[in-house]
């Protein structure tokens, strides 16, 4: 719930700041030197993208989260115990041991988006970030797929 109030609070900074920003571009649009409209086109064009992206990022963490929520009701979450450190967070060398499982199961089954985003989970607990959302968004993409 915490994340989601987060979520919702750099929402509505991101609109007010868009809301600035977009003001400020059309004064300086309305200037009408050459810098006043460069730097106008530059409040409004980099805003907008800063959008596009904050909403290409939720789109992302509302679909991972739904097959999260699907796997777990379907009971295929992963059930191994892995020791923690003292942060709360698994051991890097445990996850490191049972990776190998979860890539196996996604070669065995390449075209399921169960066992990547399996991969992905396993990915995160072995801090490997970059591999972890490649993963699931391949994993959100095969379940948009197939419909099952």
């Amino acid at each position: 719930m915490r994340v989601r109030i987060a979520v919702a609070v750099m929402a509505a900074l991101l609109a007010l700041y868009l809301v600035f920003a977009i003001r400020y571009g059309l004064v300086l649009l309305g200037v009408g030197t050459p810098v006043a409209i460069g730097l106008g086109v530059g409040m409004l064009v980099l805003p907008l993208l800063a959008l596009g992206l904050t909403a290409a990022e939720l789109v992302f963490a509302v679909r991972a989260e739904a097959l999260g929520r699907r796997l777990e009701a379907e009971g295929g979450l992963p059930t191994e115990q892995l020791p923690l450190t003292a942060s709360g967070r698994i051991e890097r060398g445990a996850a490191d041991e049972v990776f190998p499982t979860y890539r196996a199961a996604v070669e065995a089954d390449p075209e399921n988006w169960r066992p990547w985003f399996r991969l992905a989970l396993a990915y995160d607990a072995s801090g490997d970030r970059r591999r972890a959302r490649w993963a699931t968004r391949t994993a959100i993409r095969l379940s948009r797929a197939r419909v099952e």
